[in-house]
This record gives structure tokens, C-alpha cells and sequence, in this order.
């Protein structure tokens, strides 16, 4: 598997003054995307090293001080050490992963694949709050999807930034270390928030952002309690998940078994 069989695309846009380039790899029959924001002098996640030569002249031309990034994976912090190399501004992620990040990759070879391996990049610590040149910023705690994770909100645009805390309403398949019990408590903070639009990293921008993060919120609350009733009735994990997900989907076997519907289960029953 080389290079040459992935198809790379990407295609640039501005909402309500937020400027992005979203960036997409497919193969055989898998495509993955990612975005990158830039808002009033802030750049939100770097996008992908495979995508380099779509991200880097984004992040070139864009004018901004100071970049803050959502999480340690690597659709998201691929281009950082370009941002640190050229730019010479401060990047900022949760400091749970700043030595992670410092060092050379390590993730499994179809994420290599897709995304590309992360070179090594310096972090500061995330603040709790921050200010861009004209607002200020609240800093959210939003674990689950990773350990770090964080969502971003413009107080004076009400405009929220989610990483990978929406991605879609209905959630099918999750990472082996994800956590569906830990994702409601994430939903439910940041529901918490005054907003008005959503900007999420893989699904772009949200057509009527609140009511889509209480979608998926009741979704996985719904689930939730299905696998639970299941499981009170002496289903094991896998009869529960081949219940409520019949469908395999092709990152399931693509990926070994990293992306899978019965982590959606195991994690609910973790919390048991």
C-alpha cells in the first residue's frame, strides 16, 4: 500500500468568518476527511501530514498568532511541527499529551496510511480560557473521544468549535479507547454553554448546531440504555452488538478491529 493509491482532495471555504480547508483520503472504498479553522488570528487544528500539500499552503497564507489544537491524534496535529517550523507562534494542546507529542509517532500502520506519521512538535499548555484579537475564549473539558480533548467557545460570536464531539448524531462505530459514558458527560457540558453555531472537525459546519449535540446526546442516552436492558437480560457484548449493529462497516476490518460497534458496548458496560 503506497501512496499513490490514496486519492487526496481538499476544497477551501469562509462561514460567518471562519475560514477552512477540509481535506479528504480515500481507500478502496474508505474516505476519511478533516478540517482546519482559522478564526480571528486562531488556528484551530493543522490537518493531516498525508495532506500536507493541501494544509501547508492553507496555513502559509492564513494570518494568525497562535494556534490551539483540539486533540493529540493525528488528522488533527499533522502539520504542527510545519506551524512551529515556519510560523514560530505558540501552539497549545492539553498538557496531558504535550510530551506525546514531542516525540515521534506511534499509531497503527492503516492510520499511517491515511494520515500520514505526525512528526514531533513542542506544545505549550492548554489554558482554562484564552484571547484571540477580538474575544475571548472558553476552554472545554470534553474527554471521551480522546483523553485530551477539548472544545473550543467564542464568547462573543457564541460560536463553538467541537473536534470530534459531534462528527454525526448517530454513532456507529468508536475507537477501542473510547468512551460512550464519558462522550454524554462531554455533550452535557458543553450543552451547558451559550452557543449558537457548531464548527466540528470531520462534519464542517453545523446546520443548527444545539440541536444536533442534543441529538446525539439522546441517541447515545437512548443506546445507552438499550445495551444495558440487553445486558440485564444475560447478553453477553458481542450478542448485544450484532443486535444493535447488524451492519459491519468496512473501517471495522480496514482497521483490525481498532474501529468497531462492540467497543460501543464494552464501554457503556465498563461503566456498570
Amino acid at each position: 500500500m503506497t501512496d499513490v493509491l490514496l486519492k487526496k482532495s481538499s476544497s477551501l471555504g469562509e462561514k460567518n468568518g471562519v475560514s477552512f480547508l477540509n481535506g479528504e483520503v480515500k481507500f478502496q472504498g474508505v474516505a476519511l476527511n478533516v478540517y482546519s479553522y482559522v478564526v480571528d488570528g486562531v488556528l484551530i487544528d493543522t490537518g493531516s501530514q498525508s495532506l500536507r500539500t493541501h494544509f501547508e499552503p492553507f496555513i502559509k497564507q492564513a494570518d494568525f498568532d497562535q494556534v490551539m489544537i483540539t486533540h493529540f491524534h493525528e488528522d488533527h496535529t499533522g502539520c504542527a511541527a510545519y506551524v512551529e517550523k515556519t510560523k514560530k507562534l505558540p501552539i497549545y494542546i492539553d498538557e496531558k499529551t504535550i510530551d506525546y507529542c514531542a516525540q515521534r509517532a506511534d499509531y497503527p500502520l492503516y492510520r499511517q496510511l491515511f494520515w500520514g506519521r505526525r512528526k514531533p512538535f513542542h506544545a505549550q499548555a492548554m489554558p482554562e480560557t484564552f484571547s484571540s484579537r477580538n474575544a475571548t475564549w472558553d476552554v472545554i473539558d470534553t474527554p471521551g473521544h480522546a483523553h485530551d480533548h477539548k472544545a473550543f467557545l467564542n464568547r462573543q460570536t457564541g460560536q463553538l468549535f467541537t473536534g470530534d464531539l459531534y462528527v454525526n448524531d448517530k454513532t456507529r462505530v468508536i475507537l477501542a479507547e473510547e468512551s460512550v459514558p464519558t462522550i454524554i458527560q462531554s455533550l452535557e457540558r458543553v450543552l451547558a454553554f451559550d452557543f449558537q453555531e457548531v464548527f466540528c472537525n470531520h462534519k464542517g459546519f453545523v446546520e443548527d448546531g444545539r440541536l444536533a449535540l442534543e441529538q446525539k446526546l439522546n441517541n447515545l442516552l437512548t443506546l445507552q440504555q438499550k445495551v444495558l436492558t440487553l445486558h440485564g437480560q444475560g447478553n453477553p457484548a458481542q450478542i448485544i452488538c450484532n443486535q444493535l449493529f447488524p451492519r459491519k462497516y468496512p473501517i471495522t476490518k480496514f482497521s483490525g478491529g481498532e474501529w468497531d460497534s462492540v467497543h460501543i458496548v464494552t464501554s457503556i458496560l465498563k461503566g456498570l
